[in-house]
């Protein structure tokens, strides 16, 4: 009898843990290069996180963060000025979480009845973290090419297959995102129609915070 019962408690301990791993597991995200990630925001800015609120909705509820918003790079035309931002609770559900009263973000998401909502598959990093062609980017260069369409190369041989195409790399030379290409180019239309890579000026300037 006691080794029934032993026989079901594991059996029920496997379950357990099949399933919080499947909700570990459920968030998944396809890479995009930095310059997609602000073309298809609705809203880009850079904010410190200064509170936040668990709000009971859904299984896992809604985490809604206080912010206070340094620069609007995108997202003009949808609200001037960005409070709150809301995600998930659960990081298994694309929640992200930021640090409180630590450090300015850049924060990417969409506009969903008057609030901005953002997750893991959004791009969202620490200013700190990013590198300069990568600020530069996003306060004016990532705009050019938004018309333009990234195409990620997984294996070779791969093409473009149209003038409006860049042919990122990064997967093969860097092993993974984020790569050379993330951290140091844009992917720009220019006068003739075709899209092109650019990288700017080289010249270290760690003086410039766009």
């Amino acid at each position: 009898m006691k080794s029934m019962y032993h026989q079901l408690l594991s059996l029920l301990f496997v379950l357990g843990s099949l399933q919080i791993n499947q909700l570990t597991e459920a968030c998944s995200c396809a890479l995009s290069h930095p310059q997609e990630a602000y073309c298809n925001s609705d809203i880009v800015i850079r904010a410190k996180v200064v509170g936040k609120k668990l709000l009971k909705d859904g299984p896992f509820g809604t985490m809604r963060y206080t912010i206070k918003q340094m620069k609007m790079y995108k997202g003009f035309e949808k609200m001037q000025h960005v409070q709150h931002i809301y995600t998930d609770a659960s990081e298994s559900l694309c929640g992200v979480k930021f640090d409180i009263n630590k450090y300015q973000y850049l924060i990417t998401g969409r506009v969903f009845d008057g609030k901005v909502y953002t997750g893991l598959c959004n791009f969202n990093e620490r200013w700190e973290r990013l590198s300069l062609a990568q600020k530069k980017g996003i306060n004016h260069r990532y705009q050019l090419g938004c018309n333009c369409r990234i195409k990620p190369c997984h294996y070779l041989p791969c093409f473009v297959t149209s003038k409006n195409e860049c042919l990122w790399t990064d997967m093969l030379s860097h092993f993974g995102y984020p790569g050379y290409q993330s951290r140091h180019y844009s992917c720009i239309q220019q006068k003739e129609g075709y899209c092109s890579w650019y990288r700017g000026m080289t010249t270290r300037d760690n003086t410039t915070d766009p």
